[in-house]
């Protein structure tokens, strides 16, 4: 893994915006929903968002609705079950089948249609002008953007340590404005393992690419929970950057996901 290299006036876009942020409303709103028991605060403090959710017309909410009255008779799906229900595909993290490349991501279940976003990239993210000097010394998941904001994607160590610290500083009561169980095995967001996709090689070519996304500041509050990136500014009143893994083929079950460093659309 090394910084992706970004010729100039280079773009990014294999889909639009509005559909990156479609595809992580649907499944954010899947795993608010499949965790409806656990929201309770954030219900109490905003009564409307859940007027809102129980109007919604799924079979995940009429479970869910349910499970409030009868919480220890009702099943609640795992998030990998929720993204396979929500997207038709599961991924996970396991042993890469390049020869010692360690960790990969792969298609576990179901099957991925080419321009889908399968993944995201997490991480503390840092404008061009921020320190990430000790952050990035021996760290290989330092992601590069078009514009020269870095992601540190490292879930050990003392970017573990920055980004744990910033999502303590931004929490507002209840809720929580990023997630931060992409550091751990167990993890809320299924698709916060992008940092794990890599490099392509002669034998495995790229079936993925990086596309960059600023989150809008219309996203809803008690979604955030699920972002997998924290500004490491506080006081920056701009959009969180965000980056997605979208396919560029088909994927099948079973198969590994692999990236171009050096891939943007020109």
């Amino acid at each position: 893994r090394t910084l992706r290299y970004v010729p100039e006036n280079s773009q990014d876009k294999i889909i639009t915006d509005e559909d990156v942020f479609a595809t992580l409303l649907k499944v954010f709103k899947a795993l608010f929903v499949n965790d409806f028991s656990r929201q309770t605060r954030i219900l109490a403090l905003l009564p409307e968002i859940k007027c809102k959710y129980l109007e919604l017309p799924t079979v995940e909410l009429e479970r869910s609705k349910v499970k409030s009255h009868n919480h220890e008779s009702q099943h609640v799906f795992s998030p990998e079950e929720v993204l396979f229900n929500t997207l038709g595909f599961s991924i996970t993290r396991d042993r890469s089948s390049l020869v010692s490349a360690g960790t990969g991501v792969f298609v576990t279940k179901g099957f991925v249609p080419k321009g889908t976003v399968v993944s995201m990239y997490p991480g503390t993210v840092y404008r061009k002008y921020e320190p990430i000097f000790f952050q990035s010394l021996g760290n290989p998941f330092i992601f590069r953007c078009i514009d020269g904001v870095l992601i540190d994607g490292n879930d050990k160590g003392l970017s573990r340590a920055v980004y744990r610290s910033c999502s303590r500083r931004d929490q507002l009561g209840p809720f929580q404005m990023s997630d931060v169980t992409w550091l751990t095995a167990a993890l809320q967001n299924p698709l916060a393992v992008g940092q794990y996709v890599n490099n392509c090689s002669h034998e495995k070519a790229a079936n993925v690419c990086y596309q960059e996304f600023d989150v809008p500041g219309s996203f809803p509050v008690e979604l955030k929970q699920y972002l997998p990136n924290i500004l490491y500014s506080h006081d920056i009143q701009s959009h969180l950057r965000c980056v997605v893994l979208v396919t560029l083929r088909d994927i099948k079950q079973g198969e590994e996901l692999f990236s171009n460093y050096f891939t943007v659309v020109n």
